[in-house]
């Protein structure tokens, strides 16, 4: 019997770049349903509102037919199990990355036994991209359109005029 495997991959996505994009394409490689689960972030001051920043995920990935966005707030791993998930899916930029998202596995492991994280390391490419960076930039009047899928960029020069 075939099993189909579910993984969510969560962030704020404040805004979604390419760097996020390279993980949810690799992971949809991988997986038979992705799940891009976008945090509310009531704890952030987000340059975009939650709506904003589903819309321009789904319009990033309108391509990959099997990746879903959704909303979420709450522990991930409750979010995971409301989706039918087996997995959840972080991407690694660098050695900081790794040790953080080492302890959040082993949290998330310990709250969902069933649930296992498998990180991704982003391609050397987009290795340097981070929304931090690509907020200040564009707030700075930079040129993002190499860091960020099209509707992102758009998003940015609306959101910034």
């Amino acid at each position: 019997m075939a099993r189909s495997v579910t993984a969510v991959y969560s962030g704020t996505f404040d805004p979604l770049t390419l760097g996020h994009e390279d993980v949810v394409r690799r992971a949809a490689l991988m997986f038979d349903q992705v799940v891009v689960a976008v945090a509310a972030a009531h704890h952030k001051n987000t340059l975009f509102t939650l709506d904003q920043r589903l819309e321009q995920a789904r319009a990033a990935l309108v391509d990959c037919p099997n990746v879903r966005v959704l909303p979420f707030e709450g522990l991930i791993v409750d979010f995971v199990r409301e989706q039918g998930g087996q997995v959840i899916v972080r991407g690694l930029r660098s050695l900081t990355d790794y040790d953080y998202e080492t302890q959040m596995a082993g949290m998330n492991r310990h709250l969902a036994p069933q649930v296992d994280t498998v990180f991704l390391h982003t391609s050397a490419s987009v290795q340097h991209i981070s929304s931090t960076l690509v907020r200040e930039i564009s707030k700075l009047g930079g040129d993002v359109s190499a860091l960020v899928s099209a509707p992102v960029a758009q998003a940015l020069k609306a959101r910034l005029a």
